[in-house]
């Protein structure tokens, strides 16, 4: 395994402007209120497993091109929401626009080509293609993906040469280019949660989330991974990640969205949400709850063959 040269990856990155600020000055701190200007708008969003109610989203709006911090206690029901928002698991109930669009049942390579890409808890890299092969993957439309037209070269030829060129300059800014020809298997965690978001650039998304990108990675990559979160922002793009560490939460975040037991229960500016009686409750407990009984399930109330992992 390779090391995850800090001195190299971790370097500091230079602070960014941010284009957003002041855009939710006048907006209350109360969950489900509007967005000045949506990009994605949940409603009614349910996911039930047997009698146990794992999500459970009356409405929420994520603002366009803002950095929204998605934060919970462990089995709150986080990555069960981005599964369901993002095509990897089907609702029980619910609407969802993105970009005042119905997104209802679209699948997720669907989701993103239209602009909705998603970073897992657990890396996705596959391990026995290049670093730069696992890039030029995450590219939108190839030609050489459909049967027939892979079988005649000059048909995407043109366009493979225009991917490897994206990839190559992805990797540069992600300071990763001396590992184009490594094999994914062998970089560290922190160095494939870095490939992981700069793949997950090469479709051009609008919208990014991100599924604990800072997790397992040590303090030089984590100051470097921040660094490029809030790039996405200074280009346009919207961020929604959840996070543990309230430090990262209240360094990159412009709004922060609470869930305890599959709901929203808070919304704010990162400031605000530490003073909410709800959230210091869904955190350290009620004074009603038994002593040392867990706050909720460590997998969302769902049996582990069910799901991967979650937050």
């Amino acid at each position: 395994m390779i090391d995850d040269q800090p001195e190299a990856a971790g370097a500091a990155v230079a602070e960014t402007e941010n284009p957003i600020e002041g855009v939710f000055d006048g907006v209350e701190h109360v969950r489900g209120v509007a967005k000045p200007d949506s990009i994605l708008i949940v409603d009614g969003m349910r996911r039930r497993f047997g009698g146990l109610v794992a999500v459970d989203v009356d409405h929420l709006e994520i603002q366009r091109g803002a950095i929204t911090g998605l934060i919970g206690p462990n089995g709150a029901g986080k990555t069960t929401f981005f599964n369901l928002l993002t095509g990897f698991d089907t609702p029980d109930g619910g609407h969802v626009e993105l970009n005042g669009a119905s997104i209802d049942g679209v699948a997720s390579h669907r989701l993103a080509a239209r602009g909705m890409v998603r970073t897992f808890q657990l890396t996705k890299a596959l391990s026995k293609l290049t670093v730069l092969e696992n890039m030029m993957l995450g590219a939108k439309n190839q030609g050489g993906e459909s049967f027939l037209r892979a079988l005649f070269s000059p048909m995407w030829r043109a366009r493979e040469a225009e991917v490897e060129v994206q990839a190559r300059a992805l990797l540069e800014r992600f300071k990763l280019s001396h590992m184009a020809d490594e094999y994914a298997g062998t970089l560290s965690g922190g160095q494939r949660k870095l490939i992981e978001m700069a793949r997950a650039l090469m479709s051009e998304p609008d919208l990014v989330m991100l599924d604990e990108p800072m997790a397992g990675v040590n303090p030089a990559l984590t100051q470097s991974l921040l660094g490029h979160v809030k790039e996405l922002r200074a280009e346009g793009r919207t961020v929604i990640f959840i996070e543990h560490d309230m430090d990262v939460v209240q360094d990159i975040s412009d709004w922060v969205v609470v869930m305890a037991e599959g709901s929203i229960i808070a919304e704010g500016p990162p400031g605000s949400i530490a003073e909410h009686q709800q959230v210091v409750d869904a955190y350290l407990g009620t004074p009603d709850a038994p002593p040392g009984e867990p706050l909720s399930s460590e997998t969302d109330g769902v049996p582990a063959a069910e799901m991967e992992s979650d937050s």
